[in-house]
């Protein structure tokens, strides 16, 4: 809405209200002032450019194990610098990253880097060599970059890590969790031709255990007795409790071909080739009429490996 529309709109109210009641006229200008003070702040507001950050922001979710973990970042570019030794120098403790602080967020306790931390979010802070990285786990995490004190009394943790040289560069910082596994992952710090990484430990199995416990201890479901065999079984553990488990299983829900091919595994583990070899059947027979040709093709394989 323009000035001047507003201005013939307000002229007219005058009009309407001439005559001497001072009120609608003293009313009337403050009306006229708060409006004028809105269609200017629209004015401003509806004229500002947006361009891109240079740093922009990204968040990496990742479940390790049964662990969540979320890292939030600003990713600034090499845009042809000279990053390590320069933009970052070497010695000094770097903000890693820019803009608001580098925050990592562990939904349990962990192991990083071979440090213990608790449960909870911290910033952190790199301290860069040549050939080592210090990285710093900090429980201040609302500093604008590096704290104005540092305080040796919020650093729950210093890791150490060594320097990979990279054969080709990476334009912007870059934190990614890699090598995945049950128990846990690798944290990677990346930007030019560097990086550095941490080990990163999760209670995947302290979980897990405590949680079969607890649901064999109630009614357990098929699907539990399933879950609980197969873990059993994929992390070397007690593999007669792990064939009694999914013999429970198959009884509660019988018409599951992915059932049928742990049990086969199971089996074959325990060196009981006939009943693995059975196992293997039935599944070959459930998956060729659900028509999961995977499975078809694993117990084809098993078949004939396990005949000979």
């Amino acid at each position: 809405m323009s000035f001047y529309v507003i201005k013939i709109i307000f002229n007219n109210l005058k009009i309407l209200l001439l005559g001497d009641n001072k009120v609608y006229l003293k009313k009337l200008k403050k009306m006229k002032k708060i409006i004028l003070i809105i269609c200017i702040y629209s004015a401003f507001s509806y004229g500002q450019i947006k361009t891109p950050q240079p740093s922009p922001l990204s968040i990496v979710e990742q479940v390790v194990g049964l662990t969540n973990v979320t890292i939030k970042y600003s990713r600034p570019a090499m845009r042809n610098r000279t990053i390590m030794g320069d933009l970052v120098p070497y010695g000094e403790i770097w903000r890693a990253g820019a803009n608001a602080n580098t925050t990592i967020e562990f939904s349990d306790d962990v192991v990083v880097g071979g440090h213990s931390l608790v449960a909870g979010k911290y910033a952190i802070f790199i301290r860069p060599g040549v050939s080592m990285w210090e990285v710093f786990f900090y429980t201040k995490t609302d500093n604008g970059g590096l704290p104005e004190k540092w305080e040796s009394d919020a650093v729950a943790a210093v890791a150490e890590s060594s320097v990979t040289n990279l054969s080709n560069k990476v334009e912007s910082f870059t934190i990614s969790i890699d090598d995945l596994n049950q128990n846990g992952a690798i944290l990677n710090f990346k930007w030019e031709n560097t990086q550095a990484g941490l080990e990163l430990e999760v209670p995947t199995e302290a979980k897990t255990m405590a949680s079969i416990k607890k649901i064999m201890e109630g009614e357990p479901k098929s699907r539990d007795y399933y879950s609980a065999a197969v873990y059993f079984r994929e992390t070397g553990r007690d593999l007669n409790k792990a064939k009694k488990w999914i013999a429970k299983a198959i009884k509660m829900d019988d018409d599951k071909y992915w059932m049928y091919r742990q049990q086969a595994l199971i089996l074959i583990e325990l060196n009981e080739t006939e009943a693995a070899i059975a196992a293997s059947q039935t599944s070959l027979e459930l998956a060729t009429k659900a028509g999961n040709q995977d499975y078809v093709r694993m117990n084809k394989k098993a078949i004939d490996e396990w005949s000979n």
